[in-house]
């Protein structure tokens, strides 16, 4: 990025004052060498956002921040609905509320080191995943509109997980007002045979042993022992949101005139909270956040089978599950006054601390655990969120290491059995459908993740927890 286009602030902040048509400053948090390597429509993004009607305090980017549809991928903005504040789904993305769920195996890692295979295999068997994958599970339009609203708890309804899984969900599993009637048949018809399915692209599932913990009291809270096996699955709502957000740009791009919109790019369509559009987004969104909710839970419903048939002993538990690319309705406080408003997170994570409310009661007192994946060979991580986030960027945080390069140039630059053997000598099992998925997902093609996690944490972001490494990964 051309640093004439930022001010250093600190050491991890970066400025775009506010100019022009902006409402608000723009900020980036990023390191020197992030900042660097950050494209100059990262800028552009963030203040374009800035100009957005309703926006308050400021328009923030991520440290994996790179480009995106509208917003930048790693994108946080709220909006006063009182404000005339709107609502974008260029600020949620296609993928709506995809996200990383980690689960507690109740498993050394020394256990299963003879048995890595059969648990690779079992675990591919068991996980449909790849582009157009479909599940066990054959939905009805009735019974997909009734997912739609129940999320993660209709899925324990009908048998997939505990509804002490519930607790440990953003939401206990599942967000109010979806509208099932504001989806279209196209979107529906996308996701009948879809529910319990990863999906393909940078979603995937993983075996991973805790290596490090960097904060004693948060890891115990979390229940995180250096040698423990966790299990973290990303991925969202398939089909169904991706043609949500693609039903819905359309339709924003083409009332903007009618609202008084005056956009500085095509691609950041959106209209009023208040208005026709805009509430039929929300009951849309909703629906696509609910459906990544029941997949998610069902996915684990089926890692609890695969991993019993190897290891009758384990007891897979939810640590927790939280979403990216959603639009929430948050308090937060703005000039001291604390306002009802829609925060946006595209690419970033969630990452409230202490006592805040919706925190499950165990982790109440050292505040939301967040959930940072990895790149396919690099580690993960686990944070807390921190009540400074709240004032920083309304209690947001990276949500992953930001791609560092396109996959049409992944692909010329790798080939997918390169990539699988290199890793298999590190140690690290890769079972995939797609070679060329693999090639596009390739760690050299995202930016460090543990440098990404450490500006987070320096920043006040999000606090560093655990360090996991991969043992085994099922790709799409």
């Amino acid at each position: 990025m051309d640093r004439k286009l930022v001010k250093r602030r600190s050491e991890y902040t970066w400025q775009i004052e506010r100019t022009g048509l902006m409402h608000v400053d723009g900020t980036i948090f990023a390191s020197a060498d992030l900042i660097a390597g950050m494209d100059d429509m990262v800028a552009q993004q963030v203040r374009n956002v800035a100009s957005l009607p309703g926006i308050v305090a400021g328009s923030y980017a991520m440290p994996d921040a790179h480009w995106g549809y509208g917003f930048c991928i790693g994108g946080v903005a709220a909006f006063d609905p009182e404000a005339g504040g709107v609502v974008s789904a260029g600020g949620v993305g296609f993928d709506i509320s995809c996200g990383v769920r980690t689960m507690h195996t109740g498993v050394k890692a020394q256990e299963i080191h003879s048995i890595r295979e059969q648990i690779a295999e079992a675990m591919f068997r068991k996980i449909p995943a790849g582009v157009g994958s479909t599940g066990r599970i054959k939905l009805t339009p009735n019974g997909l509109d009734e997912v739609l609203q129940g999320g993660a708890q209709w899925a324990v309804e009908y048998g997939y997980g505990d509804k002490e899984d519930l607790r440990f969900i953003e939401s206990q599993g599942k967000i109010a007002g979806a509208k099932p009637s504001e989806v279209s048949d196209h979107a529906k018809g996308r996701q009948l045979n879809q529910m319990g399915t990863l999906g393909s692209g940078n979603h995937y599932l993983e075996v991973q042993e805790v290596v490090e913990i960097y904060d004693t009291a948060a890891a115990k809270a979390f229940g995180i022992e250096v040698g423990d096996i966790k299990i973290s699955i990303h991925c969202g709502s398939r089909g169904l949101g991706h043609q949500i957000g693609t039903d819905f740009l359309k339709k924003m791009t083409t009332s903007a005139k009618s609202y008084g919109l005056d956009l500085p790019e095509r691609e950041l369509a959106c209209a009023p909270i208040q208005s026709a559009v805009g509430q039929s987004y929300l009951g849309a969104m909703r629906c696509g956040i609910n459906c990544a909710l029941a997949n998610r839970q069902i996915l684990m419903h089926l890692v609890r089978e695969a991993l019993s048939e190897i290891l009758p002993k384990a007891s897979v538990r939810l640590l927790y599950d939280v979403s990216h690319n959603t639009c929430q309705v948050e308090e937060h406080e703005v000039g001291k006054v604390r306002k009802r408003l829609f925060v946006h997170r595209k690419g970033a994570t969630r990452a409230w601390g202490p006592e805040r409310e919706g925190i499950p009661l165990e982790y109440k007192r050292v505040g939301q655990p967040v959930l940072i994946g990895g790149t396919m060979g690099t580690a993960s991580y686990i944070l807390v969120g921190t009540e400074a986030s709240e004032r920083l960027a309304f209690g947001s945080s990276c949500h992953g290491a930001g791609r560092a390069m396109s996959r049409k140039a992944a692909t010329k630059k790798w080939h997918g059995k390169q990539i699988t053997n290199q890793l298999a000598e590190q140690g690290v099992l890769i079972r995939t459908k797609s070679l060329r998925g693999v090639a596009e997902e390739a760690p050299l093609a995202y930016k460090d993740v543990s440098e990404v996690v450490e500006v987070s944490h320096q920043a006040g972001l999000a606090t560093k927890v655990a360090k996991l490494v991969p043992l085994i990964c099922i790709k799409g």
